[in-house]
């Protein structure tokens, strides 16, 4: 068939990229940890990745942009986790599971989540992931909300006003309880759960 050889070939050397990209990810989330985003040089990363810095710019220009595409691979796979979950039946099924998944990931990935969210602020390219996430979040706490029963629309007591004061809160608590342990972590998602129930009117 004809062009079909050459298609196979693209994909082939994609695949190699995308392994390449990874453990230019995976050194740097490495780098994270032991040095700090400040401290650590493009330099660091292609040592620590066993490549040449030209090559490191082959797929990123810059340090942020490796860190950016650290975050953007984090948020995917928090999204991933918890896509489902707004469409489970039961809303308290679906909290449940939301919080877990969401712990889970902060227990892996707890300082590339610290991280974007200190550079939030200061890089746009991060502060639009971190959005985009949010507001994906804050749909899917909305749909639970509503077949909780709370009522849709634009007042403060309504879903989708109550659902984004709930992803920042569960942001925020998150945030802080990563940087203790794992049992003040799981502790702070028990409390966020909670408030979640209890704005969803499901803790009777």
């Amino acid at each position: 068939m004809p062009g079909h050889h050459p298609a196979r070939s693209r994909r082939t050397t994609e695949r190699k990229g995308d392994v390449r990209e990874r453990a230019i990810l995976d050194v740097c989330e490495t780098l994270l940890a032991q040095k700090g985003y400040d401290a650590m040089t493009v330099g660091d990363i292609a040592q620590g990745a066993g490549i040449t810095r030209g090559a490191l710019y082959f797929y990123f220009g810059s340090k942020q942009e490796v860190v950016t595409a650290l975050v953007a691979r984090t948020v995917e796979h928090l999204w991933e986790r918890s896509r489902a979950t707004a469409e489970t039946d039961d809303p308290r099924q679906a909290i449940a599971a939301a919080m877990q998944r969401t712990v889970e990931l902060w227990n892996e990935h707890g300082l590339v989540m610290r991280t974007a969210i200190d550079l939030s602020l200061t890089v746009p390219e991060i502060g639009e992931l971190w959005s985009h996430t949010a507001d994906l979040f804050i749909a899917a706490i909305t749909a639970v909300l509503e077949r909780a029963g709370v009522p849709v629309g634009t007042e403060p007591e309504q879903a989708p006003a109550m659902a984004r004061a709930l992803c920042w809160m569960i942001e925020r608590t998150f945030y802080h309880a990563s940087q203790d342990s794992r049992e003040e972590l799981q502790k702070a998602s028990s409390t966020c759960e909670h408030i979640w129930l209890i704005s969803a009117g499901l803790t009777a």
